[in-house]
């Protein structure tokens, strides 16, 4: 059964379906049988992890798992104290409230790939950079958060999902790499 880390990159489908527009997982992975567990969305860019056991795969991605997953964010806009209490949570998203989360201010990773294309740029508005751990994942949920605080997302990386991370198991976009599940918790 092997597990599988994928660093997708921007503007990739995790999906193995063809798109009529865009490149999917089939286009990176040729390995049978294999799907995400768990989802990035096109504008998303990081760590995806893949199975062929269904067990394994609901394994990861179900919230009742906590399988924290961690993301660096920036954000347009300077971010204040109160901004990252409320990041922090509880948050009310409007349809769902989000857990309390770990959330952080950091510098710009100086480690981190150049975007194809690149994130607007705006002299007269600045940017900021987070890194937000979260045990559930509902879709765009850290795009909905910052932007509930006034805090619109520009670009989103899954850097680490339970112990694997791309720190430990360095990929650059397009990369894969095999891994034992036994290195799950």
């Amino acid at each position: 059964m092997p597990l599988i880390l994928f660093n997708k990159p921007f503007q990739v489908m995790c999906q193995f379906s063809a798109h009529e527009s865009r490149k999917t997982l089939a286009d990176y992975l040729d390995i049978p049988g294999i799907y995400p567990a768990g989802r990035l969305d096109a504008d998303s860019e990081g760590l995806v992890l893949l199975t062929d056991d269904g067990k394994l795969q609901h394994r990861i991605s179900h919230p009742l798992s906590k399988q924290p997953k961690t993301y660096i964010v920036q954000v347009e806009g300077t971010v204040s104290d109160d901004a990252l209490a409320r990041l922090g949570g509880p948050l009310n998203l409007g349809d769902f409230v989000t857990q309390p989360c770990e959330v952080r201010r950091i510098e710009t990773p100086g480690w981190l790939w150049e975007r194809d294309p690149p994130i607007r740029h705006r002299a007269n508005l600045p940017t900021s950079w987070l890194a937000i751990t979260i045990a559930e994942g509902k879709n765009r949920q850290v795009r909905r958060m910052t932007a509930a605080v006034g805090l619109p997302t520009l670009r989103l990386i899954r850097i680490a999902i339970g112990p694997f991370a791309l720190s430990t198991h360095p990929l650059w976009p397009g990369e894969w790499r095999e891994v034992s599940a036994s290195e799950l918790a």
